[in-house]
């Protein structure tokens, strides 16, 4: 938890304090090319300076994962996510509701026992 904690953290401030935590044994890498692809795919325009910038922080990344992929992780049981969670919704019961004439009180305008809003389709 401390590790993906770190990790966050640094990844936050500058992607090339990840180099810490890489073995550079085994690097991924991505092209300028295929940050190009990518970009052009997700609509975005980018400069060469920003080309450049995004293929280091993305292979920064990539050498991140790659690293986390070599630990054993035997007994270890798939999650989604790095915390737990739990819900946060009450439950659904069945309560009062408002009577119509309050909650068409403070209504802008009202017909016949409904809001009246202003036509948005043609």
């Amino acid at each position: 938890m401390r590790l993906l904690g770190a990790f966050h953290g640094y990844l936050n401030a500058d992607s090339r304090l990840l180099t810490h935590f890489i073995d550079k044994g085994n690097i991924m890498k991505i092209s300028k090319e295929d940050v190009i692809h990518v970009a052009h795919l997700a609509r975005l325009e980018l400069d060469e300076a920003a080309v450049e910038k995004f293929s280091h922080q993305i292979g920064t990344i990539l050498e991140y994962v790659d690293t986390l992929n070599r630990l054993d992780t035997t007994g270890v049981s798939p999650t989604s996510h790095a915390i737990f969670l739990t819900n946060a919704f009450r439950d659904d019961e069945v309560g009062k509701h408002l009577d119509l004439e309050l909650a068409l009180s403070n209504a802008p305008e009202k017909e016949e026992g409904t809001f009246r809003v202003p036509r948005v389709i043609g």
